[in-house]
């Protein structure tokens, strides 16, 4: 859990929530905590995860590297910090009428925020991670999606693990392809993998990629890659939750 403060709350918490005091003396008054983390997702946003280090930090901002210890205890409380920042997330927008249009944007304003930041989905997340502002800010804004559900607080901490990570795994696919090229296989090609990949041998694969719906074939309307698969998936938990919802809502009331 890493250190604690005298109340036994992570540190890391406190610092984030402000609860924590900045130190009041020595060279390095200039800086402050949220300047230290607003600098190092600058940082992490234009050259990636790799390019942070303590060092490069400190020397943007103008200050020695043991300054920055005087603020974070080392690199994993700062990376925790950044990823648990408010400052990442979308602007809240006015809820819609409809639970289901409600997750759709907030799975929406999920997504947006992986693809602005890629570098969060390197970054282990635990029990400390979700007491963070940006966590809790992420939690709450996924409650107000579901409010006025029939739901136990326990469905709805599964709701929210459910779409959060689906989101985060689908972001993940997207950061992995990004600059890659799509495939597209001729002819000639198709048929020496044809050779191999057979009905008798993957009776329910071979039937897909010989059709070209697998990998390798041509992109059209029906095959629209990942925006289309994204929504298809997000749309199944909608529907899931819906029929489970109405299924409820459809029980005789006991007397």
């Amino acid at each position: 859990m890493g250190e604690t403060t005298e109340s036994g709350l992570p540190r890391v918490v406190a610092i984030a929530w402000g609860t924590h005091a900045a130190p009041q003396r020595g060279p390095a008054r200039g800086l402050s905590h949220e300047r230290i983390v607003e600098r190092a997702i600058e940082i992490a946003d234009e050259d990636g995860l790799a390019a942070l280090t303590m060092q490069r930090l400190a020397e943007s901002l103008g200050f020695t590297t043991m300054s920055l210890y005087r603020y974070v205890a080392n690199k994993d409380e700062l990376l925790m910090l950044m990823a648990g920042s408010e400052v990442l997330l979308p602007a809240r927008v006015e809820p819609a009428a409809d639970w289901r249009d409600r997750l759709r944007v907030w799975a929406s304003q999920l997504r947006s925020t992986y693809q602005a930041h890629p570098w969060m989905l390197e970054i282990v997340r635990g029990p400390v991670s979700v007491l963070l502002p940006g966590s809790v800010e992420i939690v709450d804004r996924g409650l107000e999606a579901v409010d006025g559900l029939d739901l136990t607080d326990q469905e709805r901490i599964g709701i929210i693990l459910a779409v959060s990570s689906y989101v985060s795994a689908f972001a993940t696919l997207e950061r992995d392809l990004a600059g890659q090229e799509d495939l597209e296989f001729g002819p000639e090609a198709m048929s020496e993998l044809g050779e191999v990949i057979t009905p008798a041998r993957l009776p329910f694969a071979a039937p897909l990629f010989l059709s070209g719906g697998y990998v390798g074939g041509p992109v059209t309307e029906e095959t629209q890659g990942v925006d289309f698969e994204y929504a298809f998936g997000l749309e199944l938990l909608i529907e899931g939750l819906a029929a489970r919802a109405d299924a409820r809502q459809a029980r005789p009331t006991r007397r």
